[in-house]
């Protein structure tokens, strides 16, 4: 049950960003979301993430995103926290493979992201992500 929602869930949140439907992506997103662990922060927020997709979305600069090697940590009713490699492309040709931890949450009526850390490459290699 808990991959079918992962999995339902990444393929609606890569294809909100690739069809840059603002409104979708950022629905699919906790307002108290908290991201660890990019260099130079010591956490982003909504209003972070927001802004970000703000700037990126009119100009068609992410043009590929990916989730791999998806392994589900914990589940339970109300969280599921995964492991993935997330990749992402860029109009201007570039590529990005950063592994990541997700939580989603279950507020009620649907999944949304919770938290989001980036992985050093020593606990990505231990998890079989790099």
């Amino acid at each position: 049950m808990s991959d079918r929602i992962v999995n339902d869930w990444l393929e609606r949140f890569v294809g909100s960003a690739l069809a840059y439907d603002l409104r979708s992506h950022m629905a699919m997103i906790s307002p108290e979301v908290l991201v660890f662990g990019v260099p130079g922060f010591d956490s982003l927020d909504y209003d972070d993430w927001y802004r970000q997709c703000e700037h990126e979305f009119p100009q068609g600069l992410i043009t590929g995103l990916s989730y791999d090697k998806v392994n589900i940590r914990t589940a339970s009713d109300e969280d599921i926290l995964f492991k993935s490699l997330e990749t992402t492309q860029t109009s201007d040709g570039g590529r990005v493979a950063q592994p990541v931890e997700i939580l989603l949450h279950n507020d009620g009526d649907t999944w949304r992201l919770k938290q989001m850390r980036l992985l050093k490459e020593d606990e990505a290699r231990h998890d079989g992500l790099v």
